[in-house]
C-alpha cells in the first residue's frame, strides 16, 4: 500500500496497522531483523509465500520506507533486502508480540491441560 502523508488516518495505530497489517509483511521484517537476505532466502524462510506475493509485499514495504533493495550489477542480477531504520524502528513492537503471542500460547496449553 502506497501511503500518501496527505491521507494518514488520524488515529497513530490505525496507520502502524496499515502499514504492517498482514502476516506477510510481519514475517518479512521478523526475518530481516537476522540481518540483509536475498529474495529467495527470504521466500525459502517463508514457507507458505508464493513468489508473487512475496514481491508484491516487498515492493510496497520498499515504498512505505519500511525496507531497502539493493541490486548488484552483475549477471544474474543480485538483490538484496534490509531494513530502513523505520523498519528497525519495529523491533520492539515485534518483541512485544513475541511475548504476548508466547504467554498466550502457554495460557492455552495449561488450560487445555486442565480440562481434562
Amino acid at each position: 500500500m502506497k501511503l500518501n502523508k496527505n491521507k494518514l488516518p488520524n488515529c497513530y495505530v490505525e496507520t502502524t496497522l496499515m502499514l504492517i497489517s498482514n502476516k506477510w509483511k510481519v514475517l518479512i521484517i521478523k526475518e530481516l531483523f537476522e540481518g540483509i537476505k536475498r529474495f529467495g532466502e527470504l521466500k525459502k524462510s517463508l514457507n507458505n509465500i508464493s513468489h508473487k506475493v512475496l514481491t508484491y509485499n516487498l515492493r510496497e514495504m520498499e515504498e512505505d520506507r519500511l525496507i531497502m533493495r539493493k541490486v548488484y550489477p552483475e549477471i544474474p542480477p543480485k538483490v538484496e533486502y534490509m531494513l530502513t531504520d523505520t523498519g528497525k524502528s519495529l523491533y520492539i513492537i515485534l518483541g512485544e508480540m513475541r511475548k504476548w503471542g508466547k504467554e498466550y500460547t502457554e495460557k492455552i496449553i495449561i488450560k487445555k491441560g486442565d480440562e481434562k
